[in-house]
């Protein structure tokens, strides 16, 4: 009895086989996502002459890959119709792209989603004539004033009078180059003529102020340098994506802090340097205008920063620290 009642026990007290758990059902396999493509139609901005429609653009297309779509088919016709003379060849770089012709030119970073327009749109076409990049430009206009100053250094006949003749004293558009390489080139004669002057007499304060002149615009120099470096390494390689400039671990960048262009209020410095050094009013004057034309350039590029970044750093200025 004792073992049929501990046997029954133990049966009572058993617990019951756990029943395997039903497998997942799998999941039925993703639809494929459907992409919705743009159609682009290519219009010219003076005459309302549709030039091309580009269909199956993707959505995700820049603007600047618009523009290699649109001179890819234009070299394309070219060739078929055998008039590689008469038809343009639209380069990107001197194509402008807008969605209405009273707007501005589309930036080449835009993406075609984001732009207020539905699957099919138009974009307004112009052409902005010959480019040259701004290597070029930059050594145009410098190498000009260096030679002109050399000319004015030896004492060409032609400049002053005879009995001088030959002795010495102890980073565009392509109509635009010519403006800028007038007025740089223009200034630099008009400086080095009385610089070089065989009647030029030296500074008030001699050598002392001919050196903390000098002393001033090399510092500055190094200065603009060191600024341009900071604002070539903002930029990664291949990235357009904009960013606050901040200062780095070269002490020529901590101006960072006070002001936005820090590039312009350097090149003031230098001018202000060579002014001191030279004593000239030629190139106070042309000081002066600088001074003039970088801070239109500064507030611009100011009020940009404003504009494009709410985090912007409010106690900066535009090129002097506190003041303007």
């Amino acid at each position: 009895m004792d073992v049929l009642a501990l046997e029954a026990k133990n049966a009572n007290g058993a617990e019951p086989e756990k029943k395997p758990a039903p497998r997942p059902k799998p999941k039925p396999p993703k639809k494929a996502r459907r992409i919705v493509y743009f159609e682009v139609e290519i219009v010219d901005l003076k005459t309302k002459e549709k030039l091309l429609l580009l269909d199956k653009v993707e959505p995700t297309a820049t603007v600047l890959d618009i523009k290699a779509l649109f001179h890819k088919s234009c070299n394309m016709r070219r060739i078929k119709s055998l008039s590689l003379l008469t038809d343009p060849q639209w380069h990107p770089a001197r194509q402008s792209l807008r969605l209405d012709p009273k707007a501005k030119s589309l930036r080449d970073e835009d993406v075609l989603q984001t732009l207020p327009v539905g699957t099919t749109t138009s974009f307004y076409f112009s052409d902005l004539g010959p480019q040259v990049t701004w290597g070029t430009v930059f050594l145009t206009e410098c190498a000009g004033p260096l030679i002109i100053y050399l000319m004015f250094y030896f004492r060409l006949p032609f400049i002053y009078a005879p009995k001088y003749d030959f002795t010495s004293s102890k980073h565009w558009v392509v109509q635009n180059i010519f403006k800028n390489c007038g007025y740089y080139w223009c200034s630099a004669a008009w400086m080095a003529y009385y610089i070089n002057h065989p009647l030029y007499t030296t500074p008030y304060y001699g050598l002392q102020q001919v050196h903390t002149g000098l002393y001033i615009f090399l510092f500055c120099q190094v200065g603009n340098f060191s600024i341009h470096v900071a604002l070539r390494n903002l930029k990664s390689s291949g990235s357009k994506t904009k960013k606050i400039p901040y200062p780095t671990k070269n002490p020529f960048t901590w101006i960072f802090w006070l002001v936005s262009c820090p590039n312009y209020t350097y090149e003031l410095g230098s001018w202000i340097g060579f002014t001191v050094m030279t004593q000239c009013v030629p190139v106070a004057f042309f000081t002066l205008v600088a001074f003039i034309q970088m801070t239109v350039w500064a507030k611009g590029k100011h009020r940009s920063y404003l504009k494009e970044f709410r985090d912007y750093p409010t106690l900066r200025s535009s090129i002097l620290p506190f003041i303007l």
